[in-house]
């Protein structure tokens, strides 16, 4: 079982560097013992103290005595799909049996992740997690190895309840631990193939990440720690479906630093009040105010996702509305055609309709992308991530 209760009261894997100097004191060791805990397990994924060579025996007698590196202190993969287009998803097990899905979406390799208008195609999840930019920020391989996003749940189940979405149809099950959202990155760059780096990490798995604040801010500060997994901020994006007050928070403890994508999905309230019932608690007028005043960094953008939706919000005057939504806003913006999941009777519009909404946009200087649908013959694509056997409720009220 996981031993975190709080995120006052981290487990070993939640645990930051100086809570593990402070834990080594305590079990007899120097502060900078902790600094070699931490080490093994975010930067090299080792949690078996008896690994930890570098480290007293004493102190790794006692780490095993503690619990850590037993049964339930890391997540385990029971199974893994791979898509025809090495997109592979991952069932994660969390120590108490509940589990989630996480995916790894290798990048296409001689594709760019945005090509020109009006026919451009994000190439995968990390066109929100990144601008063209930051490419230095991945270091000297770079250019010799294949990039690899990991798209991470937060939440067992999701309680916001979004029309084509498959995570919410079972509803909110519980929150994840700090632990338990980092474990399935460590997890997943376990299982990177031979030439590929983890280059982005997206929370655009299951559940909404701002809805588990305390245990999503905690992992970020993990996964960007440079003594452990050491991505970049401008590596890491946290997708939200308008939690106002969260954003706020997000831009004030990280400075505007970590990537921000908005699932909108509509430029109304009405329409959007029917595909994401969180509008009505934050309509968009709101949402709007608090996107503004977020601390964005210069040459920054906020990510704007879109999921096209026949008959719901696809037409050129929504599009219309959409560019006058957004005006004034550094944003790009990624169209989603919705990729069909069994609780829902909504399906993707024509190529013909994803097109003329992704010219209107263009021409009015938006920079609008078209997402690659990845992974979707293993249900891995956009909105398809769900608890495992949850049985499907069609849901028709939209």
């Amino acid at each position: 079982m996981p031993r975190e209760k709080s995120e006052n009261s981290p487990d070993p894997i939640a645990r930051l560097p100086d809570e593990w100097a402070a834990e080594a004191v305590r079990l007899g060791g120097r502060p900078f013992h902790g600094t070699q805990i931490f080490r093994w397990i975010h930067a090299r994924g080792e949690i078996n103290p008896s690994h930890m060579t570098d480290l007293p025996a004493a102190i790794r007698g006692r780490l095993a005595q503690d619990g850590v590196g037993g049964v339930g202190s890391v997540c385990t993969v029971a199974h893994e799909l791979r898509a025809t287009d090495s997109t592979r998803k991952l069932l994660v097990l969390l120590g108490d049996g509940a589990s989630v899905e996480t995916v790894l979406i290798p990048r296409i390799v001689g594709a760019k992740s945005e090509l020109p208008s009006p026919v451009g195609l994000a190439n995968d999840a990390d066109a929100a997690a990144a601008d063209d930019d930051d490419d230095d920020a991945l270091g000297d391989n770079a250019s010799t190895s294949i990039s690899v996003t990991q798209c991470i749940s937060t939440q067992v189940g999701c309680a916001m309840g979004c029309a084509f979405c498959a995570s919410g149809v079972a509803g909110l099950k519980r929150h994840m631990h700090a632990g338990e959202i980092v474990s399935q990155v460590l997890v997943g760059r376990a299982r990177l193939d031979p030439g590929e780096r983890l280059g982005n990490v997206v929370l655009m798995g299951m559940g909404e990440p701002l809805h588990n604040y305390d245990a999503t801010a905690r992992a970020l500060r993990l996964i960007t720690h440079p003594l452990g997994i050491g991505l970049s901020t401008r590596r890491v994006t946290v997708s939200t479906s308008g939690l106002v007050p969260e954003i706020a928070r997000l831009g004030r403890d990280f400075g505007g630093q970590i990537g921000l994508a908005i699932s909108l999905h509509a430029a109304d309230d009405e329409t959007r009040s029917r595909l994401l019932p969180i509008n009505k608690k934050y309509p968009l007028a709101e949402l709007m105010k608090g996107l503004h005043d977020y601390p964005l960094p210069r040459r920054r953008r906020i990510t704007m996702e879109y999921t096209l939706v026949a008959g719901k919000n696809d037409t050129v005057d929504q599009a219309k509305k959409l560019i006058r939504l957004l005006r004034g806003l550094p944003v790009k913006v990624n169209l989603i055609p919705m990729n069909p999941i069994a609780s829902s009777t909504l399906t993707p519009p024509d190529l013909s309709r994803v097109l003329a909404f992704q010219r209107a946009l263009c021409d009015a200087g938006y920079s609008c992308f078209i997402r690659r649908r990845r992974g979707d013959d293993v249900a891995a694509a956009c909105g398809q991530l769900a608890i495992h056997g949850a049985k499907p409720k069609i849901r028709r009220n939209c």
